[in-house]
């Protein structure tokens, strides 16, 4: 019979017993057999030149050779934990031993499943492009495989339902920098894994990236559409915006979302959202007759600052217990049910939420 344990000494592995002990359970995802086949990649822009001296028969070997590598490494176990919650222990204690990291954070917390979530889509992209950014090569070997397939889930969604394309677009494109660097040898003695894992892994991000530069936004079906909108709707619509380049990009629909975009209202308001006074006056801007671009100040300040993150839904941290989780209309009945270790005399005074660069930094020590 198989014992599973959920403890700091096995958390969730699946174990069997045999003749010369108990021995870990192999558990084979069938969604990490799809493979690449067809890769027509110029490996000038992934190798130095050093590495690139191959002739045809070399070349063809090579490349078969780091597909090979790639099926076997993402055809092992995967740590896919559903986990609501975790504890963010940075030192050892007589109940637990070692300290919580930022892969172990990562594979725990369901962030697979909270790809599916409309609410934390965009939470989960934030924090894989800030992983990519500084943090991949500190993730151990299977965080790095469990970061991979959660890029693969997000890609696919993008590709099926044509919604947030752009920000995807960001994310590869970040990641695609960070991976030239490392192959290319700043990071060699920090990889974990064949150099061909790595190597395979940016052809497949390059292959994304192909993949969404030709993606074509189909025309919706016959039916209600913002045209039909009254004015005032649509320019209420446009005043929900957080983000500047939404609205540009929504202003070329039509000609009458293209004027309600140029409102100097909505511009003013969008940079008292995200920027202060003080930040306005050293970039002031102002047009022949005397008044202030506020689109053109939207733009320039943010070259300069950080514009405010908004998500429909994070992660949060109970600053009296040191759990991080999901924190849902279901809350209530995880504390009670699942043996939720909270005791605050009232926990929700104790819960802020955490930003994916705080997420971050909660595993810096």
């Amino acid at each position: 019979m198989p014992f599973l344990g959920q403890d700091w000494r096995s958390p969730g592995w699946s174990w069997i017993k045999t003749e010369d002990g108990w021995k870990r359970c192999e558990s084979w995802s069938q969604e990490l057999k799809k493979e690449n086949n067809q890769r027509d990649i110029n490996h000038s822009i992934i190798l130095s030149n050093e590495e690139e001296i191959f002739n045809s028969e070399e070349h063809k070997y090579a490349s078969k050779k780091r597909k090979d590598d790639h099926f076997r490494n993402d055809t092992s176990t995967q740590c896919f934990y559903r986990e609501k919650w975790i504890y963010v222990h940075k030192e050892s204690t007589r109940e637990r031993h070692g300290y919580c990291t930022l892969g172990e954070a990562f594979n725990r917390l369901d962030f697979s499943s909270a790809v599916q979530d409309i609410r934390r889509f965009n939470y989960v992209v934030r924090l894989l492009q800030l992983i990519a950014k500084s943090q991949l090569t500190s993730l151990s070997g299977v965080a790095q495989k469990n970061y991979f397939n959660i890029l693969d889930k997000i890609v696919q969604k993008v590709l099926d339902d044509h919604q947030n394309p752009r920000l995807i677009k960001g994310l590869l494109q970040d990641l695609s920098s960070t991976l030239c660097i490392l192959i290319r040898g700043v990071g060699k003695s920090v990889l974990v894994g064949n150099i061909n894992i790595w190597i395979c892994r940016l052809e497949t991000v390059l292959t994304w990236q192909r993949q969404l530069q030709d993606l074509q936004m189909t025309k919706a079906n016959d039916g209600l559409t913002l045209s039909d909108l009254p004015l005032h709707m649509l320019s209420d619509i446009l005043s929900r915006f957080s983000d500047g380049w939404d609205i540009v990009t929504l202003g070329q629909v039509t000609p009458a979302l293209r004027a309600l975009s140029e409102d100097r209202q909505l511009w003013r308001r969008l940079c008292q959202h995200h920027f202060t006074e003080q930040q306005f006056c050293r970039h002031l801007i102002l047009s022949e007759k005397g008044h202030i671009e506020w689109k053109l100040m939207y733009f320039a300040l943010q070259k300069y600052y950080p514009t405010k993150e908004q998500y429909g839904d994070t992660l949060h941290f109970c600053r009296h217990c040191s759990i991080l989780f999901w924190k849902d209309c279901r809350l209530a009945l995880l504390f009670k049910d699942s043996g939720h270790p909270c005791t605050a005399s009232d926990p929700d005074s104790c819960f802020v939420p955490v930003s994916p660069q705080h997420f971050i930094d909660l595993f810096k020590f």
